[in-house]
């Protein structure tokens, strides 16, 4: 007599099973496959990790030597040649530039238009400390303050040149609203040589203020609330607080701006141009330069005027890194 069913006691394999055991076969094959795959891969992924920082320094190194160290390489050796701009750099004069910028009294002695630049800067360092320490503190309206403040370092330098260069005109703006309060005439801003400067200067404290107001207040706000909260403790008024506490955290951010206090007083450029284009007394050594080498085109003797300049700022960065060295930081 037949059987007709499965034997009992026989196993059989079972379809479904046999199926799933078949996929996780594969699947366990393909993930061996993509590790080994990932294994023989590895050591290129590590070289190209290892690159790719290079990479990046090299274009930036890359693009610093084409537009900066190569350009100053230039001038250096245009600074050693009578050049006028034009034609090849052949006629070669040594020093001779040099001694002409050190012994003509007509190239230095536009620098004294930059102690009018220089004593606004300390003004504005004040004015922007000033600001910054009461807004550090909790006041009302401290973030539209703020802003205010740093709206105009915003302002494109063109467009702050030809701003006030319609206030200081006659008539203009400025001349209307001391009309206003009885002074019927008022000097010439920008045509008077006495005045024209401070005029300038002002411009530059009105621009460049927000700057040191934004440098300053990130100083202060860094301080610990700690020193704070326990000079109230112990009753320290305001001014203490500031003499005490902000003064000596600030120290290296106060020496920060004294240089670029001082670099950007003899360097002006933009405002003066702008405004006056260097008349009536109001040339800058930088406007010096630039007519130098375009207008009268004696480009190696430029080139030397701008190797000077380059030179006394460079002095007056390394005196200032003795002054203000930097802080050692222990991170062990």
């Amino acid at each position: 007599m037949g059987i007709s069913g499965p034997l009992h006691g026989v196993n059989s394999p079972d379809p479904a099973r046999s199926g799933k055991g078949s996929r996780n076969s594969r699947n366990s094959r393909n993930s061996r496959n993509s590790r080994n795959g990932r294994r023989r891969g590895r050591p290129g992924s590590k070289r190209a990790s290892k690159l790719t920082p290079y990479a990046f320094v090299a274009a930036a190194v890359g693009l610093l030597v084409l537009l900066t160290y190569l350009p100053a390489a230039n001038m250096l050796w245009y600074s050693l040649n009578d050049w006028n701009g034009f034609g090849p750099v052949d006629d070669f004069v040594g020093f001779d530039n040099y001694i002409e910028v050190f012994t003509n009294p007509e190239i230095f002695s536009v620098f004294v238009v930059s102690l009018y630049y220089f004593v606004g800067a300390f003004l504005q360092m004040g004015v922007a400390l000033y600001f910054a320490t009461i807004l550090s503190f909790t006041t009302r309206f401290s973030n539209f303050f703020r802003g205010v403040l740093f709206f105009p370092y915003l302002l494109n330098g063109v467009a702050v040149g030809f701003v006030f260069l319609y206030l200081f005109q006659p008539d203009g703006t400025l001349d209307t609203v001391l009309g206003w309060f009885g002074l019927a005439d008022p000097p010439q801003w920008l045509g008077d040589a006495s005045v024209a400067n401070y005029s300038l200067a002002a411009t530059s404290v009105w621009r460049f203020a927000g700057l040191n107001f934004i440098l300053f207040l990130g100083a202060i706000q860094s301080i610990p609330s700690d020193l704070y909260e326990a000079a109230e403790i112990d009753g320290a008024s305001r001014w203490q607080q500031f003499r005490f506490i902000i003064l000596p955290g600030i120290q290296r951010i106060v020496g920060l701006s004294f240089i670029l206090a001082v670099a950007g007083s003899l360097s002006v450029f933009e405002i003066p141009f702008i405004m006056t284009s260097g008349a009536n007394g109001t040339a800058t050594f930088v406007i010096q330069t630039l007519q130098t080498a375009f207008s009268f085109r004696q480009v190696g003797l430029a080139s030397a005027m701008a190797i000077v300049l380059l030179v006394i700022v460079l002095v007056v960065t390394w005196v200032q890194r003795k002054v203000f060295p930097d802080e050692k930081v222990d991170l062990s």
